[in-house]
């Protein structure tokens, strides 16, 4: 029997209240972890600074330190709570799925997480250590003849950068499960994957090129491993339809034999 309409808003507003208050406790929580979480983001920059004394990040208006370590709070506490976000979803999606839909979206839930741990830790200890010292290469140290020219990054904005990178990388691993759901539904095809190779690699250079600092390592460091993924994904639709296909074989072969009886 379905639910009316009504029964289905009401329940979605259960559903968000509580997510909302489990990202509350999460950003209470990791509030005062803040100072903390920030200096382990800083480390790739320190790292290429060559953890030199005296090194530091600046703040220019009143309110950015405070705003900053709400910013990371938030987002610290979002990835804490995310589990339980994603658990009120399914609760609020999961009584209208049938039971085969259940199984089909279980492994996403369980995968996306891992792939999206990837994406960030490549962000975390590759791009950004390579794409700092690309930045710290413009420094010029004091001379007879000339000012010195010194980074000193506004706390703000080195938050914004890196965290825009991590979320860029965990997203965009997400390629496999997003080819695999559009074959799943029909909106695309094994042929189509197969037949767009080039033009999958066009669009994951420009994408690359968008979101990546403008040196020459850190674009390669996610065309390769996702174009990688493109290519994963293509043997993944490749096996899901091969186990689609042995699934209707024996389904006919069990009906005939039925009648046969």
């Amino acid at each position: 029997m379905q639910k009316p309409l009504l029964e289905h808003l009401m329940e979605l507003r259960r559903r968000l209240i509580y997510a909302l208050l489990a990202l509350g406790v999460g950003v209470a929580a990791c509030y005062p972890l803040a100072p903390t979480i920030f200096q382990f983001l800083t480390t790739p920059l320190w790292q290429a600074m060559g953890e030199e004394a005296g090194r530091r990040l600046i703040y220019t208006g009143l309110t950015e330190a405070f705003l900053t370590y709400l910013k990371v709070a938030f987002f610290s506490g979002f990835i804490l709570t995310f589990p339980a976000i994603l658990w009120q979803g399914w609760l609020f999606v999961g009584p209208g799925l049938y039971d085969h839909e259940k199984k089909a979206i279980w492994p996403f839930m369980l995968i996306s997480p891992l792939l999206f741990l990837m994406g960030a830790s490549l962000a975390y200890y590759v791009v950004c250590p390579w794409a700092w010292q690309f930045f710290l290469s413009f420094e010029m140290p004091p001379s007879p003849t000339g000012l010195s020219l010194q980074l000193e990054a506004r706390i703000s904005e080195y938050l914004s950068i890196i965290l825009k990178l991590i979320l860029a990388f965990g997203l965009c691993f997400q390629l496999p499960l997003l080819l695999l759901g559009l074959s799943k539904v029909g909106v695309i095809t094994l042929e189509s994957l197969k037949r767009n190779r080039k033009y999958a690699f066009l669009v994951i250079v420009v994408v690359a090129a968008i979101i990546t600092p403008p040196d020459i390592i850190s674009p390669l460091s996610l065309i390769i491993p996702l174009y990688t993924l493109y290519e994963i994904s293509i043997g993944l639709v490749r096996i899901s339809l091969n186990r689609k296909g042995s699934h209707r074989v024996r389904h006919q072969v069990d009906s005939g034999e039925s009648r046969s009886v």
